[in-house]
């Protein structure tokens, strides 16, 4: 029963990982403009998905292959499977039009979601878990004939 409980636990940590990683992602690629075509947890191969659901622009879905996750941001493309981009100029909402600073923040928004989650989890750690400590009396200011002497 320990290994049941402690993989289910493990899949629900995952899952909470992912999803705050895609979601900064995601985030920073609204706050910058651009069009968001999915937002994925678990990977959809095969047209492969537990659950899906569009709305406005974004199609939000878990995939059946619980692997990672993805953000598909109009206009990120890769050179050297897609060629059909070339010679046709960039739409404003697309992550290619954007300036290298947005795009960077973009990219990082992932991981710094995740350091994110990692200050909320320690200070809620430290917050209930933590120790209180008294203070102890240092001996190098006791008076002669106290209590501590």
């Amino acid at each position: 029963m320990d290994f049941l409980s402690t993989t289910f636990y493990f899949i629900i940590a995952i899952f909470i990982l992912v999803t705050v990683h895609e979601l900064g992602h995601f985030l920073f690629a609204k706050l910058f403009g651009m069009r968001v075509d999915k937002f994925y947890i678990g990977f959809d191969f095969y047209n492969l998905r537990l659950w899906k659901k569009k709305i406005g622009e974004t199609e939000y879905g878990i995939g059946a292959f619980p692997l990672g996750g993805y953000v598909k941001i109009a206009g990120m493309v890769d050179e050297s499977l897609d060629t059909d981009f070339q010679g046709k100029p960039p739409e404003p909402w697309e992550f290619r039009a954007k300036p290298v600073w947005q795009r960077l923040i973009v990219l990082a928004g992932g991981v710094f979601m995740n350091m994110v989650l990692a200050a909320l989890i320690f200070i809620g750690m430290a917050g209930v878990f933590g120790e209180s400590r008294t203070s102890t009396v240092n001996p190098a200011f006791v008076e002669k004939g106290s209590v501590y002497d």
